[in-house]
C-alpha cells in the first residue's frame, strides 16, 4: 500500500472542514445529505490512510472510561499502536461501521499484535454518552476496545489539536439529536507516541487489516 504524504497543516485545514452530520437512532441518516463535507478527496485516495509529514503530538487528555475510573489516554496508551476516533453511540451509520471495521481487523492479529495495540472511542455526545450506556456499544464491537466520555470542552479541544472538528450537539426541527463530528480515524505509532498516519471514512477493514501489523511494531504502512 502506498500512503500520500501531507503536511500536518493541510490535513488540519482540510479534514476539519469535514464534518459528517449524524442524527438519531430513529433518524434515516439523510441529514448527511443536509450538512455536506468539505471536499479533501484529492488529499488521499478513499481506501488508504494519510501519512502526515509532521506528526501530531498525543493529546494530554483525563476522561471518564465505561467503569467511571479516570483515563489518562496519554499514559495508558504510552508506547502502544494507538487507534483513536470521536463519535457518538447513537450515530446510525458511519460510527458503528468504522468501529466493526476496526474491530473486524483487530480480530485477524495475533495474540500478541492485541496486546500490543489500543482502541480508543472517543465520544462527541458526552450528555447521553454515559459510562453505563457506552459500555456496552463498545463491548459489542470489541470488549478490548476503549470508550471514554468526559466534559465536551475537554474532548472538542483534544480533538482539534489532531485536525479533527467537533461541534455539540443540538435539536433539530424533527426533534431528533444531531451530532456533527469529523470521521477521522488517528494512529498513534508505538515507537514515539505521534500520530503519524489518518484514515478517514471511506477506508475499509481490509485497509484496517493490512496496516494493523505495521503500525503495532512502529512502521508506517
Amino acid at each position: 500500500m502506498h500512503l500520500r504524504t501531507i503536511t500536518t497543516a493541510a490535513v488540519a485545514a482540510a479534514t476539519a472542514l469535514a464534518l459528517a452530520a449524524c442524527g438519531s437512532e430513529n433518524d434515516s441518516g439523510d441529514d448527511a445529505e443536509d450538512t455536506p463535507a468539505a471536499d479533501v478527496s484529492g488529499a488521499h485516495a478513499a481506501d488508504e490512510g494519510t501519512v502526515l509529514d509532521q506528526p501530531f503530538d498525543k493529546p494530554e487528555l483525563v476522561l471518564t472510561d465505561t467503569n467511571g475510573e479516570p483515563y489518562d489516554f496519554a499514559a495508558e496508551t504510552d508506547g502502544h499502536a494507538t487507534l483513536l476516533y470521536f463519535g457518538y453511540t447513537n450515530c446510525p451509520d458511519i460510527c458503528p461501521l468504522t468501529m466493526s471495521n476496526i474491530a473486524v481487523a483487530a480480530n485477524s492479529l495475533t495474540e500478541e499484535q492485541r496486546a500490543d495495540l489500543r482502541v480508543v472511542f472517543v465520544t462527541t455526545d458526552p450528555d447521553r454518552d454515559t459510562p453505563e450506556s457506552l459500555g456496552p456499544w463498545i463491548n459489542a464491537h470489541d470488549p478490548d476496545f476503549t470508550g471514554l466520555t468526559g466534559d465536551f470542552a475537554d474532548i472538542q479541544e483534544a480533538a482539534l489539536a489532531l485536525g479533527v472538528a467537533i461541534e455539540p450537539s443540538y435539536e433539530d426541527d424533527n426533534g431528533d439529536i444531531v451530532s456533527n463530528h469529523g470521521t477521522q480515524v488517528v494512529a498513534f505509532l508505538p515507537t514515539d507516541d505521534k500520530a503519524h498516519v489518518v484514515y478517514t471514512e471511506g477506508v475499509t477493514a481490509e485497509t484496517f487489516e493490512r496496516d494493523l501489523p505495521g503500525l503495532i511494531a512502529g512502521e508506517l504502512p
